[in-house]
């Protein structure tokens, strides 16, 4: 069975590039375009693996990862925030709040990709 990422974010150009790349690499992939709809698809699809954006519509991608952490059920879940908020105090924020990694935008995507297969254990 195919391993499941959540791409949740707004902007519909990096949605699409994220969504063929996962696609690509063997992943079954779902989208949601605001916090809110990441927290209804995070309990519908359970994906093994979320790319959150931090600053989305109607909940911060900072509230989804404080949501996903709260529950025992999801804790597992590994959390990429992809984000232009690229200073120190930022990316503390992501990190202490359980984030499994960091990302700043603009990300090349060979790199997250890497990045994904690593913490989902499909490295090489």
């Amino acid at each position: 069975m195919a391993r499941r990422v959540l791409i949740a974010d707004d902007e519909p150009n990096i949605v699409m590039s994220l969504e063929f790349l996962m696609e690509q690499s063997g992943y079954e992939v779902r989208v949601a375009r605001t916090g809110e709809e990441a927290l209804a698809a995070i309990a519908a699809f359970e994906p093994d693996l979320v790319l959150l954006d931090v600053m989305m519509p109607r909940k911060s991608g900072y509230e989804v990862l404080q949501a996903i952490r709260a529950d025992p059920a999801r804790r597992a879940t590994r959390v990429v925030l992809l984000t232009a908020k690229g200073r120190d105090v930022d990316m503390e924020k992501g990190l202490g709040l359980g984030a499994d990694a960091y990302v700043t935008k603009p990300f090349a995507t060979r790199e997250l990709v890497a990045r994904v297969k690593a913490l989902l254990g499909d490295a090489p």
